[in-house]
């Protein structure tokens, strides 16, 4: 029994489609990243998985619970950490661990998981003057009130500086190595590669992708990243490397010129960037990173990502 099933599931608002035939399954123990634009779907689904809002049409299961015959049970084994936040600012971090505690029948010390994401010394802090990487390190403990065996984390980092970020990508190791099985949406593409099994790509409402990173890479034909170093980049050398067909996020840095293209590009990029009579200093490539590889499935939908 996988941990997350969608099948089919569309879901309209008015005459704005948000997601349209949705499937995909996570498995337990997974790190399942759900990647899109802002705008791609990504929190109507996340919505539609905990029963804030109905589906259009199509179905979902968590464990094997109808997400909407039955939330109850599925809320009782899921630590969520919503994208929009809903801290209360005159209680103190400790109340809003405690009231979490209290929620969920557990009998957890609310101080040991303020320690555990790094904001004890402010336990006792009225959350109205926390930052905002404070009050995500503060929703994320209380996600993690109970052991879930779901987490569901919406845009986890956002707000949060290196440190924070690295210790969250920490606490979601330790917790997928506890069992949990975990469910990261983000439009933060090197928070998503550094944790995640599986990578599910929204664009428009719609899922264009769901596989390893491997996976992804074969799926687009092993593009990868060429940079060209030359002695004497010229701005008609880089606007010509820019038109090659199949060329894609070329990039100037000083004298380099990099490039996104399948191996039977690569030699074109190389010709097109010392067009001008410049010398070639260094060719290095690149497998695809996951930016690449978001750009090549979202042909290139509006939308920040990072």
């Amino acid at each position: 029994m996988p941990a997350l099933q969608l099948d089919s599931v569309s879901k309209r608002f008015g005459d704005v489609r948000a997601l349209d035939d949705v499937s995909f399954t996570v498995e337990r123990g997974e790190v399942y990243g759900f990647l899109g634009p802002n705008g791609a779907g990504k929190s109507t689904t996340i919505d539609i998985l905990l029963d804030y809002v109905r589906p259009s049409a199509g179905s979902v299961s968590v464990f094997g619970h109808d997400a909407q015959a039955e939330p109850t049970a599925v809320h009782a084994r899921t630590g969520i950490l919503p994208d929009a936040t809903g801290l209360t600012g005159h209680l103190t971090a400790r109340q809003h661990v405690r009231y979490a505690v209290d929620s969920k029948g557990s009998d957890e010390n609310p101080l040991a998981l303020l320690d555990r994401v790094g904001i004890a010394l402010d336990a006792d802090r009225a959350v109205g003057g926390f930052s905002k990487g404070m009050r995500q390190r503060l929703l994320l403990a209380c996600a993690l009130v109970g052991e879930p065996d779901l987490l569901i984390l919406d845009e986890p980092s956002t707000g949060l500086d290196p440190n924070g970020a690295r210790r969250m990508r920490e606490i979601v190791r330790e917790e997928n190595e506890r069992g949990a099985t975990v469910f990261f949406s983000s439009h933060i593409l090197e928070q998503v590669a550094a944790v995640c099994d599986r990578v599910g790509i929204l664009s428009g409402g719609a899922l264009v992708a769901s596989d390893s990173l491997d996976g992804l890479r074969e799926r687009v034909g092993s593009v990868g990243r060429l940079t060209v170093t030359l002695d004497t980049p010229s701005e008609a050398a880089v606007a010509a490397v820019r038109d090659l067909a199949g060329v894609s996020n070329v990039r100037v840095d000083g004298a380099s010129v990099s490039a996104s293209c399948p191996p039977d590009r690569k030699a074109a990029v190389v010709d097109a960037a010392r067009r001008d009579g410049a010398d070639v200093v260094d060719i290095r490539t690149e497998e695809a990173s996951l930016e690449e590889l978001f750009a090549a499935y979202t042909e290139g939908e509006e939308g920040e990502v990072a």
